[in-house]
């Protein structure tokens, strides 16, 4: 059962009456122990332009924090793909969008087929990270479900992205080492154009992702934007109409 009606996956078809005859696919990724419910107003706003949107469910998400250690990394990256296929075949260009986890997911599509990609937009992704107790990862798995969540790191208040209270430890494993690690190696081969979102605070992704990214990428065209009054879910937070905005024109130009 899902924990809210608005975590299920949300896809719109092509509108090229208003996109000037062209057919524009756009794939949206949420992040890790979230859901759509967390994209559901971008994924929105951009069918409103009338892009087909894809907002799939990722495995083990929108129900239990258990049900999360149950799956991993490549389920995730199979879910996602098989929204891209649908995309690909379906339009004549499309882009793809990420949160936190979303964004290391369609980072790795752009590494993967990058001649298919035409442009990427992320928002606080992640692909590493400093904390300590990270280390300790491979045996605690099997010691412990899961630590205390990740939920909500959303300045704006009455906000809710109806995530998990808990992080499950297998999953955060396989989104590590079966995820992060081989991506930052292959960082270097995505060359679409990158809309960087990032929050100026987040309390869940720290700095070393961005400049892991920006240092890494060969795309030539890398634009940062800052979002001084949000946190880590900036998709629902006080400048998700800039993230709305400005992914819209950025999608529109390089989908042209």
């Amino acid at each position: 059962m899902l924990i809210t009606p608005t975590a299920e996956p949300f896809s719109a078809p092509a509108r090229p009456d208003l996109t000037h005859g062209r057919k524009i696919g756009v794939l949206v990724s949420h992040g890790f122990t979230g859901s759509p419910a967390s994209m559901r107003p971008w994924a929105e706003s951009l069918a409103a332009q009338g892009f087909a949107v894809e907002l799939p469910l990722l495995p083990g998400h929108g129900t239990r924090w258990q049900d999360l250690n149950k799956v991993g990394w490549s389920d995730w990256y199979a879910a996602l793909t098989a929204s891209f296929d649908k995309l690909v075949a379906e339009n004549d260009a499309v882009a793809i969008c990420g949160l936190s986890l979303g964004g290391a997911l369609v980072l790795r599509l752009a590494a993967d087929r990058p001649d298919e990609v035409a442009g990427v937009v992320v928002v606080n992704p992640a692909v590493n990270t400093t904390r300590l107790d990270v280390k300790a990862l491979p045996v605690l798995r099997f010691l412990v479900g899961g630590f205390p969540g990740i939920a909500n790191d959303i300045k704006k208040p009455g906000m809710d992205e109806y995530a998990y209270p808990k992080t499950p430890l297998k999953a955060a494993y396989s989104m590590m080492w079966h995820g992060w690690k081989p991506l930052r190696t292959d960082l270097a081969k995505i060359t679409s154009p990158i809309l960087f979102f990032k929050s100026v605070e987040d309390h869940v992704v720290d700095e070393t992702s961005l400049a892991i990214i920006k240092k890494t990428v060969s795309s030539r065209e890398f634009t940062e934007v800052s979002l001084p009054e949000s946190y880590h879910v900036a998709t629902l937070d006080n400048d998700a109409e800039l993230i709305f905005t400005e992914s819209a024109d950025f999608i529109a130009r390089v989908c042209a």
